[in-house]
């Protein structure tokens, strides 16, 4: 009986301080999330930190404000967007500080970034500052630094101005080592996702459809900073293929960086500019926290329309369902049943009149890529669909975005790769010879085990793998023919599994402007009839309820992978090779390109 006592106490006890817990949560919770609007004083400024990615938007949770401290000021596409429409029309913000470490983003929303700082400066009398202080400027921070008036540094910081490049890692030689085959079937000779895994260094083909990517990059990023320094072009060049230096104080020499000042001489500099005594603090106001700041209390109308645009953000590799995803983040892979919610969603509402679809994929399993594709068809017979592409749309990526009434992509934007391949492991020779482990077993039919890891694929299994490929390949370029207004031949010659960057895909028909989301919105509003219009963004953040009823185990599994994965050696290595154990057609995106 004490025994059943204490056993009884003990839960009473645990389930009171779990009770307890969730109380305190609650109450935190709610005290920091309901913050009152900030009252923007006179004579301030706007302080935009960048560093790192720039997504298209940041979605926030009320678990956020409590388990991601460090992130509260991350800036989004959304957010600058807003935030600058606000600065502008607001007479108590004087002008805009860009604060740009090293940044990583990808290049088609650092162009849509460029857009927005430079459209701001152009339209209005405020000044806008970039500097950096401690880490310096990459050349991606360096294209965002160049849509300022004025680009500053520290003395003694970095800065990089040596071109760019694009590195693959290979795996045969290793596969070699442990006695894996790597067997791979795929229509298209610019398909390289696989290349990796069968291959020592690049083909000819992925190699010239790389040095065309950059080569757009380098226009991209050359341009503009011709047009901010004065420089030309060819002396740009010049610079970039000479001696390599690190330094801001080549920066300074070769007139790319305005001043080289510390933070206190900027600061000294902003209250000259904006008239404010020299024993006077300069008031800035944080991204996040003039976020928060109405657009009324900005000075702006508040549109009173009860149309709206949709616009659903879709991220990550297109994957079947998988129980992986985590409450506390963002939609981190595509699925069938995510994107079926989203437009189930839209469909309900009478009032959105237009979707715009944001992809951001390098695509993934064929088969969820078609069900995609066949649900965005649907919703394009009531309402206009647009995609806008991001940073990367290809393979899967296109395949879904190739549904819509127009497409609006980045010049810079990695885009096309229609193409297929499936993959198989044959493992024998690592079970048995490396590791000394042997296989028995019975079937019932001769191809029964085919697909498995421990045997290699027969003559008419290896014809059977290449059918199945092709089959999937054929239904692809005869979609986007459909789709696209093209003859099958012409698809097919654009295809291939060949990369094109959005200034080439507009050029042969695979992508009907250039842009960005600001673009996109505007093609969704003339094809609706629209000219007083909100914007709805979908996913929804989860409710607080929704959170809680996460399960435990995912949510832990999802913070050990976003906070440490990136530190595991190998990391990237473990998602390609994960790659081979899908038993689905693969449009996916030719390797990890990372332009460095």
């Amino acid at each position: 009986m004490n025994f059943f006592k204490t056993l009884i106490a003990t839960m009473l006890g645990l389930f009171l301080a779990v009770g307890l817990l969730l109380i305190i949560l609650v109450i935190t919770i709610s005290s920091s999330s309901q913050q009152p609007e900030p009252y923007i004083q006179s004579n301030s400024v706007l302080k935009i930190g960048i560093s790192g990615t720039l997504p298209d938007r940041s979605v926030s949770s009320p678990l956020d404000e409590i388990l991601d401290q460090g992130n509260k000021d991350k800036v989004s596409l959304l957010t600058l967007k807003e935030n600058l429409t606000k600065a502008q029309s607001q007479d108590n913000i004087e002008g805009i500080w860009l604060e740009i470490d090293y940044v990583s983003e990808g290049w088609a929303n650092l162009e849509e970034a460029h857009r927005l700082i430079s459209a701001f400066r152009d339209s209005s009398d405020k000044f806008v500052y970039a500097n950096t202080s401690d880490v310096g400027y990459n050349e991606k921070g360096y294209f965002l630094a160049t849509a300022a008036d004025s680009i500053f540094s520290a003395p003694e910081t970095f800065f990089e101005f040596d071109g760019f490049y694009s590195q693959v890692m290979f795996y045969d030689g290793l596969f070699e080592k442990l006695g894996i085959e790597a067997e791979v079937t795929r229509h298209g000779k610019y398909k390289g996702a696989v290349e990796p895994f069968y291959r020592r260094e690049m083909s000819d083909e992925n190699e010239y459809q790389l040095s065309e990517l950059l080569d757009q990059v380098h226009q991209t990023f050359i341009a503009a900073v011709s047009q901010k320094s004065g420089r030309t072009i060819e002396e740009l060049d010049s610079l970039m293929n000479g001696q390599p230096h690190l330094t801001s104080q080549f920066a300074y020499d070769e007139q790319l960086v305005d001043s080289l000042l510390y933070t206190d001489q900027l600061e000294t500099l902003i209250k000259e500019r904006i008239g404010l005594a020299e024993d006077k603090s300069i008031k800035t106001v944080s991204n996040r926290r003039y976020a928060n700041v109405s657009a009324s209390a900005a000075g702006l109308s508040s549109s009173s329309a009860s149309d709206r645009i949709a616009v659903i953000h879709a991220n990550g590799p297109i994957m079947p369902e998988m129980n992986s995803s985590s409450p506390l983040n963002e939609q981190q892979l595509i699925t069938g049943s995510f994107f079926e919610e989203q437009l189930e969603n839209v469909r309900q509402d009478d009032d959105i009149k237009a979707l715009v679809i944001r992809v951001n994929s390098p695509g993934g399993a064929g088969s969820t890529s078609d069900l995609i594709w066949r649900k965005i068809q649907t919703v394009k017979e009531e309402i206009p669909v647009i995609v806008s592409m991001g940073g990367v749309a290809a393979s899967g990526g296109y395949y879904i975005a190739m549904a819509a009434d127009s497409i609006v992509a980045e010049p810079t934007t990695i885009t096309g790769s229609i193409g297929v391949f499936a993959t198989k492991l044959n493992a024998k020779e690592f079970f048995n010879d490396k590791i000394g482990l042997t296989f028995d077993e019975v079937k019932t039919h001769e191809h029964a085990d085919w697909l498995s890891q421990n045997r290699s694929l027969t003559p008419d299994e290896k014809q059977a793998f290449q059918r199945f490929v092709d089959q999937f390949y054929q239904a692809f370029i005869s979609k986007v023919a459909g789709d696209r207004n093209m003859s099958v031949d012409r698809v097919d010659s654009l295809g291939q599994g060949r990369i094109w960057t959005g200034a080439a895909a507009q050029e042969n028909g695979l992508v009907d402007l250039l842009g960005g989301m600001n673009k996109a919105i505007e093609v969704a509003a003339e094809k609706a009839e629209l000219t007083d219009y909100k914007l709805d963004h979908f996913p929804k953040p989860k409710s607080f309820y929704e959170l809680l009823m996460g399960s435990a185990e995912t949510q832990a599994k999802a913070l050990m992978n976003n906070g440490w994965s990136s530190l595991i050696p190998g990391n990237e290595m473990r998602h390609q090779l994960s790659l081979l154990k899908q038993r689905h057609a693969l449009t996916l995106f030719p390797f990890d390109i990372n332009i460095q």
